[in-house]
Formats: structure tokens, sequence, C-alpha cells
């Protein structure tokens, strides 16, 4: 993959060209680039390889009350014009917006001191990986053939991805926000089918490509794709239940995403309405935001330019704080945590691993993963979804076999209320850091025929 970006000094001055042609009260301009690639493979065999360039600008006009958004993927000076003069012809044909009150301004949400400052510098700077940026198809060949061979050597057939990404992003108004950063990603999933119905689930992601063990993620999903042989119908009813990471990735990430924008609790549509400083789930229990956190993928700055604060979301079972972007947050005349876009939530790991976790369990279900998961109801955190790719019976502290798949339809309030054990261990998954739990008691709907 091509490693040749756009750099810092030609996208602030495409920035600033836009800004000059701006006659808005207030102009933002967010710029971004990237290269990417991707292998996919099934049936244990490489089926495409595709790769690729993206660049667009976003831009922002405010006349007083009134704000638009114009985007293009156009970056020449003409196709710049064009765009900021869309961006005014809207604006200036809204509706005052009662609400809005300023574009982010240069201090807002600026690290608190200079031993903030000078870690959030070096993680800004540190998050870009050659090797991810650098990596070639057969690189990526090579690693996909390493899950190949750990099927194959469970009598298995494999399929899944193994993608690539650098990109930057530059972000500029009119107020005197200044920024941009550098990033790479790579994430690596795949599914193992094994025979009598075997199914087997692993993924890795890391902002390096040489933090991920192909031939670990091979060997995880093939062995559970063998475990999982031949699995028998169960009854749907209240279980206890074991989430390996993959699932309790899944829940943490909606919960944050349902209860904790500043928007919903504003629109009183969040079930943290009126609970803020009160106890809402188990006090084993603590969940923030961090987007400079080295264990994730890092974001230093939000889409408006603004640094990523860290950000207690449940402390000890408490429901401690919002997420806000400039909008929200001005609306109580507060700042920015730098949370208007990607969300990195982490859950704080306890000291128990899954063997005990299944040794404590009377009888119950480990979950690998869920799928097609969907909100239920919003103020009481319900989400619904099923099972997938290694589901196991657990009876008098054993693993007794694997089981067809189950519907389900849970509160996440209960089932954080209800936590039995938190796994030691954190996993990466997609942008949510998350142990292993043990939850007293999960909802089953239904079954399904595999």
């Amino acid at each position: 993959m091509s490693t040749a970006l756009m750099g810092e000094e030609r996208m602030l001055d495409i920035i600033d060209l836009a800004l000059s042609h701006s006659k808005a009260d207030q102009t933002e301009v967010a710029l971004f680039s990237g290269r990417w690639a991707l292998t996919r493979f099934a049936n244990s065999t490489i089926h495409q390889n595709m790769a690729g360039n993206s660049v667009g600008i976003r831009v922002r006009a405010v006349f007083g009350k009134r704000v638009a958004s114009a985007y293009s993927n156009a970056i020449d000076e003409d196709g710049v014009r064009t765009t900021v003069d869309r961006a005014i012809d809207m604006a200036l044909h809204q509706d005052e917006n009662p609400d809005f009150v300023s574009l982010p301004g240069p201090r807002e949400g600026k690290p608190n001191n200079e031993t903030d400052r000078l870690e959030f510098r070096s993680l800004r700077e540190g998050k870009y990986s050659a090797a991810t940026a650098e990596c070639t198809a057969e690189q990526r060949a090579e690693m996909v053939q390493s899950i190949i061979d750990e099927s194959d050597r469970m009598g298995a057939t494999a399929a899944g991805s193994l993608s690539v990404w650098a990109g930057e992003r530059a972000v500029a108004n009119s107020l005197g926000i200044r920024t941009y950063y550098r990033t790479t990603s790579a994430r690596l999933t795949t599914v193992a089918t094994g025979p009598d119905g075997g199914f087997g689930y692993a993924s890795a992601k890391a902002n390096d490509i040489s933090d991920i063990d192909p031939r670990l993620v091979g060997y995880e999903a093939a062995e559970l794709a063998a475990k999982s042989r031949n699995p028998v119908d169960l009854e749907p009813g209240e279980y206890e239940c074991i989430l390996s990471p993959y699932a309790s990735a899944d829940m943490v990430s909606m919960f944050v995403w349902m209860g904790f924008g500043a928007l919903a609790y504003q629109e009183g549509r969040s079930f943290v309405c009126g609970k803020l400083g009160e106890k809402i789930v188990h006090e084993s229990v603590s969940i923030w935001d961090d987007g400079l956190d080295p264990r994730t993928i890092v974001t230093p700055y939000d889409t408006e330019g603004v640094p990523k604060q860290r950000v207690d979301l449940v402390k000890n079972g408490v429901a401690a704080g919002l997420l806000y972007d400039s909008y929200t947050a001005h609306r109580e005349g507060k700042k920015s945590t730098g949370h208007a876009g990607s969300l990195n939530p982490i859950f704080t790991p306890g000291n128990a691993t899954v063997e005990e976790m299944i040794a404590a369990t009377k009888r119950g279900l480990l979950v690998t993963r869920f799928h097609y998961t969907n909100v239920a109801h919003l103020m009481t955190a319900s989400f619904t979804g099923m099972t997938r790719d290694g589901t196991f019976l657990i009876e008098n502290g054993r693993i007794v076999g694997p089981v067809k798949n189950l519907r389900f339809t849970q509160s996440i309030l209960d089932a954080l209320s209800n936590v039995d054990m938190i796994g030691r261990d954190i996993k990466l998954v997609d942008n949510t850091l998350a142990p292993a739990l043990k939850i007293a008691k999960w909802r089953f709907v239904s079954g399904t025929e595999f």
C-alpha cells in the first residue's frame, strides 16, 4: 500500500483557501485523506484484493443562528470554492436554530496542564505505524495463510478479511481552531467453519499491524469451530451468562451510544436522564471514554478539531458524566469534551479469568459474540440480537457442550446491575476496550435453527 499522504502543510493550505473564500460569520473546514487496502478470503482461499484512496472536504458555514454544511471530494481550487459557496447558500436559506451558540474556539477542550500537554503531543505523533501504512498485498496474503493453516489443522475452512488504513485529518475554523493528525489501523477478522455445524470467530485490531498475531487469531477461531460441533437445542429462558470480550464490547459500546451522549440527555431520550450522580448499575462497574488511551485506536481530536478529553461515564456504578460536542456544550454553558464523532469506551477490568467464571456457574451459557444487535428500548437501555459462532452450555462449573444459537432481548442496565465477575484481561474490539463479564441473569427469548 502506498504511504504518500497529503501532509500537514498541503492540507492546511487547502483549508486556508476555503476559509479565506468564505464570507460567513463563522466558518469551519475539515479535510481528510487516506489510503486503504483490503484482502478478503472465503473457503480458505483469497478471493479479493482491493486498494484505494479517499479524500473529502466538509465546510460548515454560520450566519448568526443559521448553520449548514456542504461536503465534496473535489479539493482543487474551484472545487473548494464551490463547496464553500454551497455551504453559504444553504446556511442563508436555513431557519434559525435557537440553541446554536457558536463554533468551538481555540481554547475549547485544551489539556489542563503541561504534563497533559506533553502526553497529548506524544500520543498525537506516536500512533502512526509505518508497518501498517506500508503493508503490501503479499504481506497480507502471508497473514491470511496463517489463518488458513490453523483452520486446515482443525479440519475447518476459513473466511474473513484483513484491512489496513493510513489516514490524516486537518480541521480549522475562523475562530482559531487549527489541528492536524495522522493515524493508522489494521483489523483482522475470521470465521472458521468446521464439520457438523461448528463455527468459531476471532478478531484483532491495532494501530500497528505488527501487534496482530494472525496465527493466534486463526487458532482461536478454529478451536471454537472444533468445540462447537453438533450443537443441540436449548430451551429459551433466563440463564447465567458469561460474555467473551467480543460480546461484552458490543454491549458496552451500545450502552454508551444509547445513554451518554449529551444531545440524547438534553432531549430527554436517555436512560441517564434525572440519574446523574446516582447509582444505575453494580458498584463494580466503571466505564469511561478516552480517545487518547494508547491501547485504543488513538483519535487525538474530534471532527470539530477539539482535543479529546477523558470522561468518566460510570464510576463505581454511579452515572458520572456525559459526552459533549460544541453544540451540546454551549447549550449548557459548558466546554466540549471533544466528542463530535467517534467514541472510545473503556470498561475497567476486574481480577477474574474466564475459567474461574465457568467454575462459578451453576447453569448458564458461554457466549462468544453477538450478531445483528439493535436497540429495543432506549429508556431501559434494552437491546436485542442473537448469539453466534460458539455458544456453550455450562452446568455445575464445567462446559458440557455446544448449543444452537439463541435470540435475546435484554436491558443492559439490568445486566450491568447483575455483574458477578469481571475479567482481568481486556481486548480491543472495534473501538471498545472490554473484558469478559459474568452476568447473573440474561434473558434469551427464542432459539434458532443453527
